[in-house]
């Protein structure tokens, strides 16, 4: 195909439109908290319900399009992408707002997946192939501060429903594009739809989701949150068991006993847990904290896109020269050094002296991590699986995303909400205005805005030093799973190499548990 690099830029550019919808909301979410009386839990719904559904629904997106043709789940998606973003501008309420955003992950789903899949279809050489899904997982991670610097500059000048309106035009252009560019593909035929695992598999991440969000509010020994995480603990061993014995399952579990591919994929979702969680808590910490603006802080997510895009071709490059394992295993050390830099960050820490080094460590691990991981799950799969390979590639994204909002969301609102009870307490404040400054930390510095000359000050710095101190708490889990991380890739990852004819070759080391089908869908060896 003449025009296959056009194509993966229609591509990327279609998956840069529903990936910075994770983090375009998050640097809004202070306006959305004030506009809509939104607590720290309704904020971590308005970012969760966009990645709950979009990860429940993706491996749906694959099947379909594995069924009916990926570039028409593709131009679909992108329809229903900007029909709902019209609806969630239009929002009025926290409840409206919040359900648009599940629609937006609904047609996300088709979207996502359905871009990998047509990549891996028409770059077939494997360097290029290579080379096209580095830049695939690159686009992916830049989106991530593309994302709050969109939205800055918007909220600078338009109301919060500017956030949303944008992806109409983006969309349309998405959408000419992908016509234009992007070759149709005649559909698979592929088995009957598991409608019982796609159930099994949403009640499981839903129920999961929810009692982690809810936790802080209800009390973590409240009978709806133990029952909430009873119920999701089994209906995900359900979902497991029902996809090992069905004759169709909609996620080939066997899949995930080849340790390349199983390890490969908790990387990812590893990495965006603990990226996913820092952005919805970095995000307030610079304008409740530092006092920036919508666009100014956005603006300060902007070397993050920079670092990811320097060293996703370095890490591919790397990548081909050493494999995937040493690779993945500095990138995941890279992420927690930066993530540890964060817990000496103080209220008064300056941008230039300690954050942007941390968020760099950051990127540049992720970098590390998403190309090279990528490229081993694509590589552990039959041509006949690209869409649910790529589904379960960009799953573990999701859902890493997701769990990392809620835990690192809950870890920080467990902290803050005592904290800053008790210490506005000592100061004196009346309870009304306390029970007002726990929603948020951003309804905290509003309590201090409006209160007395002599205790203003006194209440603005009590409320920010308590929202430091859940940042460290909660930041303190990106750290530890990051580096366990680290030291489960470098044993779960490892290889035999060699050399053959000048180049790199990894071959697996052989797992005793992989059957017949895990083996023919993931070669034993492979080139890197």
């Amino acid at each position: 195909m003449k025009n296959r690099w056009l194509a993966l830029a229609a591509l990327c550019f279609a998956e840069l439109l529903v990936m910075v919808d994770n983090t375009i909301v998050n640097i809004a979410l202070p306006t959305l908290g004030r506009d809509l009386d939104a607590g720290i839990s309704g904020l971590q719904w308005i970012v969760d319900a966009y990645t709950l559904v979009f990860a429940g629904l993706l491996l749906t997106g694959g099947h379909l399009g594995d069924r009916f043709g990926h570039r028409r789940m593709l131009l679909i998606g992108i329809g229903g992408f900007i029909a709902v973003s019209m609806a969630a501008a239009s929002s009025q309420t926290l409840g409206q707002l919040i359900a648009a955003r599940g629609g937006l992950g609904m047609f996300a789903a088709l979207v996502f997946p359905a871009t990998l899949a047509i990549i891996t279809a028409i770059f077939t050489e494997p360097r290029q192939r290579a080379a096209a899904v580095g830049i695939w997982a690159a686009t992916s991670g830049i989106s991530v501060a593309i994302g709050p610097l969109m939205g800055g500059w918007l909220l600078e000048h338009f109301s919060w429903s500017s956030v949303f309106w944008v992806n109409v035009p983006v969309g349309v252009v998405a959408a000419a594009a992908i016509v234009a560019v992007v070759p149709g593909s005649r559909p698979e035929s592929v088995p009957r739809f598991d409608i019982t695992g796609l159930a099994l598999s949403i009640a499981g991440l839903g129920l999961l989701t929810y009692s982690v969000i809810e936790g802080p509010h209800f009390g973590w020994t409240d009978t709806r949150i133990v029952g909430g995480l009873m119920l999701a603990v089994a209906a995900l061993a359900l979902f497991v068991w029902w996809e090992l014995t069905t004759d169709h399952p909609i996620l080939n579990i066997r899949l995930f006993a080849n340790r390349r591919f199983a390890t490969a994929a908790g990387m990812i979702s590893i990495a965006f847990f603990a990226l996913f969680g820092f952005t919805f808590l970095i995000t307030q910490y610079f304008q409740a904290v530092q006092g920036y603006g919508p666009f100014d802080a956005g603006l300060r997510t902007l070397p993050f896109a920079i670092v990811v895009a320097v060293f996703s071709p370095v890490a591919m490059a790397l990548s081909h020269r050493f494999g995937p394992r040493l690779v993945a295993v500095v990138g995941a050390a890279l992420m927690s050094g930066g993530f540890a830099l964060v817990e000496i960050a103080s209220r008064t820490s300056g941008y230039w002296e300690l954050i942007i080094w941390s968020m760099s460590l950051m990127a540049m691990g992720l970098a590390f991590i998403s190309g090279p991981c990528t490229q081993l799950i694509m590589d552990a799969l039959t041509p006949e699986q690209a869409g649910a390979g790529s589904a379960v590639n960009d799953t573990t994204r999701e859902i890493g995303g997701t769990l990392g909002v809620a835990v690192l969301g809950s870890v920080l609102t467990s902290v803050y909400t005592s904290g800053v009870a008790d210490r506005l307490e000592l100061l004196g404040v009346p309870r009304a205005a306390t029970a007002i400054a726990e929603d948020s930390v951003m309804a905290g510095v509003e309590v201090a805005q409006r209160a007395p000359a002599a205790v203003a000050e006194q209440v603005r710095i009590a409320v920010q030093e308590v929202f430091v101190e859940g940042l460290h708490s909660a930041v303190w889990v990106a750290v530890a799973v990051t580096a366990a991380a680290a030291l489960a890739a470098a044993f779960l990852l490892r290889d035999t190499v060699g050399h053959r004819d000048g180049e790199l070759i990894v071959a697996e080391t052989a797992d005793l548990d992989v059957d017949d089908e895990v083996a023919a869908a993931a070669p034993a060896r492979q080139a890197v």
